[in-house]
């Protein structure tokens, strides 16, 4: 029987609210961030460890990464390790989280 890693979630926040509904808020060095965060979570995925990670739409609803990690000290480090939590460009809270439902993927 294999036994499941523990999951948790963390929301992002932004510290400038102008950036989640208007593009043209984010500077070059945000973009960098942005650009070091996406690399930061796609091997976190390559490596298993990130189940979903993504954002809203509309500038409203949050932005969120689901993962699984061996603690709740773990999971506190692999977000603020994060480059959006660790530059401060982003806070990010963190909650244990239990997935009820998930899809299977197509074969």
């Amino acid at each position: 029987m294999t036994v499941k890693r523990p999951e948790f979630l963390y929301q992002f926040e932004a510290t400038r609210p102008e950036m989640i509904s208007d593009p043209s808020a984010w500077t070059e060095e945000d973009n960098r961030i942005a650009s070091a965060h996406f690399a930061y979570l796609s091997q976190a995925t390559e490596e298993g460890i990130v189940l979903l990670a993504g954002r809203s739409l509309d500038g409203v609803g949050p932005a969120v990464v689901i993962f699984e990690a061996d603690s709740a000290e773990a999971a506190a480090a692999f977000m603020n390790a994060d480059p959006f939590v660790s530059s401060g460009l982003m806070l990010a809270k963190l909650h244990p989280f239990r997935a009820a439902l998930v899809r299977k993927q197509p074969i």
